[in-house]
């Protein structure tokens, strides 16, 4: 795309191009930030990181490097939003620097895989922390089974098996998300105000949850973990593997890396932000710097009351530890150590009101992506158009249906991995898109610069690109689907191009 037409772009959207009102403060912003990033993962994945790396200190070095790339992440786009602050955030930065066929990748794939599976991962999570306070939501409990199918071996590995159908837990799943969508449908400010609330309110559990690592500590995990916060920790034949230590880390970022995700949803918004230029760059740094501190005294908390190693079939939620705790919900755990019961039912409690408040955020920003893809003519012109409470109304409908058939199929974990990949590959390229507009378009306004440029930047493609591979090695079975999906949309890109050429 010309200069021109982009230079074009940015007043017509601060002008309100679409009909879209500039109405989100900064405060909004960093709260679509903040609620986005956290929701289920913070809550569960520390125990299959437990799982994976066997070490107090290595669980917290997979935190500390996905807190270094999100932030450092969100440093690189704040230029790009500051720049750029119109709506589809990510999707027009990738438009801009690689042209038009990138663009609708990004849009195919989180419509398809990235942004829907999120939500419905998110959503299950929901429903399977309801399950803890009302037990007839179960995965188990079938409503209707339509069949398993796989697993299935093909040349990458095995896929499957996947069981498809409807129990009581995806149920409330879809009910979530059609609630949701509904809310999100009475316009941006309705959503606003269900986010900042059940942020604030989620934000405080988990400074409960570090309250109760502080207060309740045991002396069995403060030995077990701080006693020996480096073993074991693999060693080769002469001194440590590093390789093989940096693959372990790599591959157990899976979990964390979602975890910390959804920071970028902000930018998808940009078009209903107030003063674009200065609101986005400081959203994104404060939002990611703030989640990320907790997570990590989150998960010091959870070292400091629970042994990282345990018995899967240990009698006590101590011996049972991070590596075992029951359906992986660690952050339960701890509050049953302090409270019993009723300290489960409180943390359950808890993580439904976050995990809700993360998908709130989710729909709310994910539709403004096939809006601006609308408006460019790379997706049905009826999803560019607004209802009377100035939301894309058509654009969530859609991504609410087709996140709900997800949910029929696949597990939580299932869905962590199949989507990760593609998160990653994306934000590589957009990185990456960085340097290219700093090269092709230097005379781009740039209210905001990259802090650390080019070094930073540099330091996350490298790290991530690492990761990409190591997850293409030992999680085939989840990541060359992803990669395939993303390359399917490349003839379905030129398909559509056609259509509406001798349109």
């Amino acid at each position: 795309m010309s200069d021109g037409t982009a230079a074009s772009a940015a007043p017509a959207e601060r002008a309100g191009a679409g009909g879209l009102v500039r109405s989100l403060s900064l405060l909004d912003a960093t709260m679509i930030v903040v609620g986005s990033m956290v929701g289920s993962g913070i809550f569960i994945v520390s125990a299959d990181i437990a799982r994976q790396v066997h070490s107090p200190g290595l669980l917290l070095i997979v935190w500390l490097v996905t807190g270094a790339m999100t932030v450092i992440g969100a440093l690189c786009y704040g230029e790009l939003a500051a720049a750029m602050p119109a709506a589809g955030g990510q999707y027009v930065y990738l438009r801009e620097a690689f042209g038009p066929l990138w663009g609708f990748l990004y849009g195919w794939t989180m419509l398809l895989i990235i942004q829907t599976a999120t939500i419905a991962a998110v959503a299950i999570a929901f429903a399977k922390f309801t399950g803890v306070l009302i037990p007839w939501f179960s995965s188990a409990a079938w409503l209707w089974q339509i069949g398993t199918f796989g697993p299935y071996r093909l040349w990458f590995g095995e896929l499957g098996p996947y069981t498809v159908g409807l129990n009581t837990q995806n149920l409330l799943a879809i009910l979530s998300i059609i609630l949701l969508t509904w809310v999100n449908l009475r316009g941006i400010r309705a959503g606003a105000l269900v986010q900042n609330v059940l942020t604030l309110t989620k934000t405080g559990a988990l400074v409960g949850v570090i309250v109760l690592g502080v207060a309740f500590a045991t002396d069995t995990a403060l030995t077990a973990n701080f006693g020996r916060l480096w073993e074991p920790v693999q060693l080769g034949a002469g001194g440590t593997d590093w390789v093989g230590l940096l693959t372990v880390i790599g591959v157990a970022m899976v979990g964390s890396l979602f975890a910390a995700d959804a920071w970028n949803n902000v930018t998808f918004v940009a078009g209903e932000v107030k003063d674009p230029e200065r609101t986005l760059p400081r959203a994104l740094a404060l939002g990611t710097g703030l989640v990320i501190a907790i997570y990590l005294l989150t998960n010091v908390a959870y070292l400091c009351v629970l042994p990282l190693r345990g018995a899967p079939d240990g009698a006590t939620v101590l011996d049972r530890g991070m590596q075992f705790a029951a359906e992986d919900r660690v952050a339960t755990a701890v509050a049953e150590v302090a409270f019993g019961h009723t300290g489960g039912v409180l943390m359950a409690l808890a993580v439904m009101i976050s995990t809700f408040g993360c998908n709130n955020g989710l729909i709310l920003a994910g539709a403004r992506i096939y809006y601006a893809m609308a408006r460019d003519r790379m997706f049905f012109a009826s999803v560019g158009a607004l209802n009377r409470h100035l939301s894309p109304a058509l654009a969530l409908l859609v991504q609410g249906a087709w996140a709900s058939v997800l949910c029929l199929s696949g597990t939580y974990g299932q869905l962590l991995d199949f989507l990760i990949f593609s998160v990653l590959l994306f934000y590589i390229l957009t990185i990456g898109g960085l340097f290219v507009l700093r090269r092709t378009r230097p005379g781009m306004a740039r209210p905001y610069r990259t802090w650390g440029y080019p070094v930073l930047p540099t330091i996350y493609i490298a790290v991530a690109l690492f990761i990409e591979i190591q997850l293409l090695r030992y999680k085939p079975q989840y990541t060359w689907p992803g990669l395939l999906l993303v390359l399917l949309g490349m003839p379905v890109y030129w398909v559509w191009k056609k259509v509406r050429e001798e349109g």
